[in-house]
């Protein structure tokens, strides 16, 4: 195996679990690249001196590789890419359009697909070393959590994210049954309740969970600090759960 490299990639880095995931890897030593649609990814950077700063919408998908290839060229490897940006969306099925359908399943999955592409292929095979991390969630896993009523209200995640978090994780899987070959792991997280930008408004009854509150961001952005370190070099095509214990592995 080639050394490895130190350089991370955190897409939707500029709040919320993306930055406290880009934080902790810069606190365990590697250098991180943020990259988010919102212009101020670029204070973001500053704050926690991060190597730089990409503002670039992730459903750009030629935007997004060149994004991917720049820095592996001009910071000489990628070693870490870590698939944070999303969206949420709580229509109603009656209410869900094609464009709230398509604006979920494009940022959540299918940047997630076509990023993790362009950094194994050439960058990660090459080096003989990767780690790929998607942050899923556990409303993929059980097609939403959370309160909802008959007409579809009560603050639960909407179809089209449960669908795009449900494809992450079985892309992770997927994508990991081939990359092992070249010295790399492919890993999903998928969070439950955590107090963050993408929570608010919801509604998900955390008394009734064996950790009754919710999470926080640095809890998730512990998980993926153990998912690109050393001690998980023979774990890949895992979903690992950091929900208080609220949805069975």
């Amino acid at each position: 195996m080639e050394t490895m490299s130190r350089t991370a990639l955190v897409t939707g880095s500029a709040q919320g679990i993306g930055r406290a995931i880009a934080e902790r890897l810069i606190s365990d030593g590697h250098d991180v690249v943020l990259l988010d649609v919102a212009d101020h990814v670029h204070r973001t950077a500053k704050e926690i001196r991060a190597a730089e700063s990409l503002q670039v919408d992730v459903r750009d998908l030629e935007a997004l590789r060149a994004a991917i290839h720049g820095a592996a060229r001009d910071h000489g490897s990628l070693g870490i890419l870590v698939n944070t940006a999303g969206t949420c969306g709580r229509e109603s099925f009656e209410d869900l359009s094609p464009e709230a359908w398509h604006r979920d399943l494009d940022t959540n999955l299918t940047a997630t697909a076509f990023a993790c592409q362009a950094a194994v292929f050439p960058h990660m095979r090459e080096q003989g070393w990767g780690r790929l991390v998607n942050i899923a969630s556990v409303s993929g896993k059980v097609g939403g959590i959370g309160p909802v009523d008959a007409d579809g209200s009560g603050g639960r995640s909407g179809a089209a994210y449960v669908s795009a978090k449900a494809g992450a994780i079985n892309l992770t899987r997927w994508i990991a049954r081939q990359v092992g070959h070249w010295g790399i792991t492919c890993n999903a997280v998928a969070p439950g309740p955590i107090a963050s930008p993408m929570a608010a408004g919801g509604e998900y009854g955390v008394d009734d969970q064996p950790i009754p509150r919710f999470g926080t961001a640095a809890e998730v952005a512990g998980a993926v600090s153990y998912l690109v370190s050393p001690g998980s070099d023979y774990t890949t095509g895992t979903c690992l759960h950091v929900d208080g214990g609220r949805v069975p592995a």
